[in-house]
């Protein structure tokens, strides 16, 4: 049943592979892996399914998530990796009930009841796990606890791009379904600088929704109060205003509005603007919203607005703009909404970012976000971070001159309102700043650290003179064994060894990789650092 990946993986979705199979080998609860939305979740997912499979044809695995565009787009993902997949579908909305497949992809809202005529299943993937409540509450809880019936030592994986509910705190806790997390390395960081995602840029803008006096429900802003302050005709006037100043050059526009209603009003407004625009909401019918969303993908609508249903699942990489007139005390939402304008395009080099509610300002740069602390501000109260005008990075409040020799003016404290614009910066970063290096040779050594095992010291040549170095840790465990074995199979191919002694002896001292160099990424700190490695280029 066994077939050669169509895709190649890169080097964080197989270390996040390995990471799941080095979890299970010293550890026995649910673990969580977390990749930020753009890494390619669905990938990963696939990569370890097939891979399962290869170990263990006789398995049975559901993959369940919330949403049918995620349930598509996970089963498309897998036949793309393994085209013999035996994959089925089981979705209402899809109109599928593969019952007996052996790989499952399902919305939880279809499958909750339907534990016994599903049957045995020996794991559970989850995707976008930050949807499942705390407590045992919910569908999730209450299928999961009829397949526990069936099979009592049923395995749960979550897969998520924020390790935290929207509402309620960290996944990982005394009450919760997940004990632990597997992998968590690949941030937004790393994958802006490698080229895997695209950078956001905010733009200041005057139109400011200000939500001081804004009823909270569950440390969340109240809904229906939300939409009365923010659905008012010159507000909406004034952004869509900026809209047509600053996006002039972009091609897709993504607007996220408060409620239905408002979505519709600002929609109408682009449209009296000359824009071409659509709505979707949760009340779109599924053929028509298809449609629309197909419309936006494929550049005949420019601007789509929404109601709180373009966040989680969607995928439009094109899209260069987003204009959000929802404010959010939610991280974990407004990690999503920024996630919908970081994905990749031919043609696409950053997205414009008009945050007129505020939630830059609220929660700091999306890659710095830590869940879990008290919230020490008010709603209306800024993290204490500006944007440089010049190089765009995010400087503490206190800071007087920037790194790149800005000097920020002083505070106008006459001005109540001073600075209530969403100019922060929405990363910590300026961008990509990785080089790119073709290695001709790599040269192994053992190395050895007092009370710990050996490991390899692997040596990059790419000049005469350039030289860099990194170690791979066989014989160590968890994160450290999981790069070695990503490593070993990106370089070497075939399964990796179990010790430094039989690896070594397979290597020999060196490999001349010829008319096939092969590619790093590197970082200049105190010395060269590698940051990754790509696919080999053909000679």
């Amino acid at each position: 049943m066994g077939s050669v990946m169509t895709i190649h993986l890169r080097e964080y979705q197989q270390e996040a592979i390995d990471s799941i199979y080095s979890y299970f080998e010293s550890a026995d609860g649910n673990p969580l892996v977390v990749a930020p939305t753009g890494s390619g979740k669905s990938v990963i997912i696939g990569g370890f399914v097939k891979g399962v499979f290869d170990l263990w044809p006789s398995q049975r695995i559901l993959v369940v998530t919330h949403v049918r565009e995620l349930v598509e787009q996970n089963f498309a993902k897998l036949k793309e990796l393994w085209p013999q997949a035996p994959a089925g579908i089981y979705s209402a909305s899809l109109g599928r009930r593969d019952v007996r497949a052996s790989i499952v992809f399902a919305s939880i809202q279809s499958i909750y009841t339907k534990a016994m005529a599903l049957g045995w299943f020996d794991l559970v993937l989850i995707d976008e796990a930050h949807l499942i409540p705390e407590g045992g509450e919910g569908i999730y809880n209450q299928y999961l606890a009829a397949l526990r019936e069936i099979n009592p030592k049923i395995k749960v994986i979550g897969f998520t791009a924020t390790p935290w509910r929207m509402r309620s705190g960290h996944l990982i806790g005394d009450d919760t379904l997940f004990t632990d997390v597997a992998y968590d390395k690949c941030g937004i960081r790393y994958l802006v600088e490698q080229g895997h995602l695209c950078p956001v840029l905010p733009k200041p803008t005057r139109t400011q929704i200000d939500t001081a006096g804004v009823q909270l429900r569950g440390g969340e802003f109240v809904q229906r109060a939300l939409q009365q302050l923010v659905d008012v005709d010159e507000l909406t006037q004034a952004a869509v205003g900026e809209m047509l100043e600053y996006g002039g050059d972009r091609r897709s526009w993504l607007v996220f509005c408060t409620g239905v209603d408002h979505a519709f009003h600002v929609r109408d407004a682009l449209r009296a603007a000359g824009i071409s625009a659509e709505t979707v909401t949760g009340r779109t019918p599924k053929q028509e919203r298809a449609q629309i969303i197909a419309r936006y993908k494929a550049g005949l609508v420019r601007a789509l607005t929404n109601a709180d249903v373009l966040t989680v699942g969607f995928d439009a990489p094109a899209t260069d703009l987003l204009a959000v007139l929802r404010p959010t005390r939610s991280a974990g939402l407004w990690v999503q909404i920024i996630g919908r304008g970081m994905r990749t395009a031919q043609g696409k080099t950053d997205c414009l970012v008009l945050d007129f509610a505020g939630n830059s300002e609220r929660h700091g740069p999306v890659d710095q976000i830590e869940m879990g602390r008290k919230k020490k501000r008010e709603s209306g109260a800024g993290a204490p971070v500006r944007t440089c005008p010049v190089c765009f990075v995010g400087r503490h409040v206190s800071c007087l001159v920037c790194e790149c020799g800005y000097e920020f003016p002083p505070p106008d404290n006459s001005d109540p309102h001073a600075g209530s614009a969403s100019d922060a910066s929405l990363l910590s970063f300026t961008g990509p700043a990785h080089n790119v290096r073709e290695v001709n040779l790599l040269r192994f050594r053992r190395h050895k650290k007092p009370g710990k095992p050996d490991s390899i010291k692997v040596s990059y040549c790419f000049s005469l003179i350039e030289i860099t170095s990194e170690w791979i840790c066989l014989e160590h465990r968890g994160m450290a064994r999981a790069k070695a074995k990503s490593w070993w199979r990106h370089w070497i191919g075939g399964e990796p060894p179990e010790t430094t002694d039989e690896a070594l002896e397979r290597l020999g001292p060196s490999l001349d990789l010829g008319l096939q160099p092969g590619i790093i990424t590197v970082k200049k700190n105190k010395y060269l650092e590698v940051t990754g490695w790509t696919t080999r280029q053909a000679g």
